[in-house]
C-alpha cells in the first residue's frame, strides 16, 4: 500500500506564512481560530458551508446491532452524532476531472 502524506494545521500556518508574509504566531492563530470557528458552529448544531470547497453537516446515526470482529458477538452500538463532509462542486470538478484525464 502506497504512503500517503497528510497536510497537518502547522502545514496551513507554513504556507500562510510564506504566501501571505505572516508571522508564525499570525499563521498559527488564524489556522487556529478557521477550525475553532467551524467546531464552534458544528458544537452548536449549524452546518458551515465553504463556496466552491465543500460543507460540513453533523448527522444522527440510529442504534444498531453490531459484531465484534474477533469474537464474533453481537454487540449493541449505542446511537451518536458524526460530521459528514460534502464535496463542493468546485472542489470535487478539480479533484475527480483531473483524474480522469
Amino acid at each position: 500500500m502506497e504512503a500517503v502524506e497528510t497536510l497537518t494545521k502547522a502545514d496551513l500556518a507554513k504556507h500562510l506564512m510564506e504566501n501571505l508574509e505572516f508571522s508564525k504566531k499570525d499563521a498559527d492563530e488564524l489556522v487556529n481560530t478557521f477550525l475553532e470557528s467551524i467546531i464552534g458552529s458544528l458544537r452548536d448544531g449549524d452546518g458551515v458551508e465553504l463556496r466552491g470547497f465543500g460543507s460540513f453537516r453533523l448527522r444522527d446515526r440510529k442504534a444498531r446491532q453490531g459484531r465484534n470482529p474477533r469474537s464474533g458477538e453481537t454487540i449493541a452500538v449505542p446511537s451518536k452524532r458524526v460530521v459528514y463532509f460534502k464535496l463542493g462542486k468546485e472542489l470535487r470538478s478539480k479533484l475527480i476531472d483531473e483524474d480522469e484525464d
